[in-house]
């Protein structure tokens, strides 16, 4: 702990010791705070003179615990938290700035509870940044999301009313098993109940939530960030498949997940299988591999990367630029 916290700020990091494990000895609060038991019984003082009930128990028993009625300390953030959080925000949310907006409403009352020095700071940061949006970004109703999120902690089936990015409405029941934020966008991983299919909704284009009575089970050992990029690999226009002079181990951490399936063959290779309707950004991703490749399947592929050699010779002189 910082040794210039004041004795306030100790304090109620000693309430929060003493919330979280009640008969805790004045031996460890002064260990976890880091000073000494007179120090200890100092802070005790200070939370009982602010009528917060602090119990205290002789023998080898005792220790402090909280007495009953206890209401919890006011919300306190140091600069360094404060400042962190707001930007965190900025980073996040660029409506942040805007009363209107849910975020910035809330992140405005966050404000108006600090102290001015702090809130001064906050204020600054807030009319000074101006953070450049994020264009691919697609932020989703909060209460959409909080429904979605509920849905998936109680395991409860919801019926989703969906639209496409084409414009097609559909309403879909579903087995929501998780809820991942990718590049901006957040996603519904789920199994579509009609057709026993593993599907990933935008949850933007979510446009109604009704949660069912019905109780499922999600798989065992679900990682929702490696399925949801498995998910996002295949079902594309063109299939793809490229084999990599490298070990399976090496390659992945060279290759974004969302590329495909990546299997070994032997020691020495493996063998790279998605889809994608973007050749040329397939082929601009493979280009970064730092170890030799070869597309075996996907003649579209095949084009784009010859496209893409064609373009790296011209930089240097060694050839016409591709039309």
């Amino acid at each position: 702990m910082r040794a210039d916290a004041s004795p306030t700020a100790r304090a109620l990091l000693a309430f929060e010791l003493i919330q979280g494990s009640p008969g805790i000895t004045a031996e460890r609060l002064a260990d976890k705070l880091g000073v000494s038991g007179r120090a200890v019984r100092r802070y005790v003082e200070i939370l009982r003179e602010a009528d917060i009930p602090i119990e205290s128990e002789r023998g080898p028993y005792g220790g402090y615990r909280l007495g009953r009625g206890v209401r919890p300390p006011p919300l306190m953030f140091t600069a360094a938290e404060a400042l962190g959080l707001v930007m965190a925000v900025l980073d996040g949310h660029h409506d942040a700035g805007d009363p209107a907006d849910p975020v910035g409403a809330a992140l405005g009352k966050i404000v108006r509870a600090l102290p001015e020095p702090v809130a001064a700071q906050i204020e600054a940061v807030r009319r000074t940044a101006a953070p450049a949006p994020d264009r691919s970004a697609a932020r989703p109703d909060p209460a959409t999301t909080t429904a979605l999120v509920r849905a998936c902690s109680d395991r409860r089936r919801v019926r989703l009313g969906y639209r496409s990015e084409a414009g097609s409405e559909w309403v879909a029941e579903v087995e929501p098993w998780a809820v991942v934020v990718r590049h901006g966008r957040w996603y519904l991983l789920c199994r579509s109940c009609p057709k026993d299919a593993r599907r990933a909704y935008r949850i933007d284009r979510v446009r109604a939530v009704e949660v069912l009575d019905d109780a499922f089970t999600p798989p065992p050992g679900l990682d929702p960030v490696a399925m949801l990029e498995e998910h996002l690999a295949v079902g594309w226009e063109y299939e793809t498949e490229v084999v990599i002079d490298a070990p399976a181990e090496t390659a992945a951490r060279w290759l974004p997940r969302a590329l495909g399936r990546l299997e070994p063959l032997d020691a020495r290779t493996s063998r790279l299988t998605g889809s994608t309707s973007n050749p040329a950004w397939y082929a601009e991703q493979l280009a970064m591999i730092p170890a030799p490749y070869r597309i075996v399947r996907c003649p579209e592929l095949q084009e784009a990367a010859r496209a893409i050699g064609r373009r790296l010779l011209a930089a240097c002189g060694g050839a016409s630029p591709p039309t």
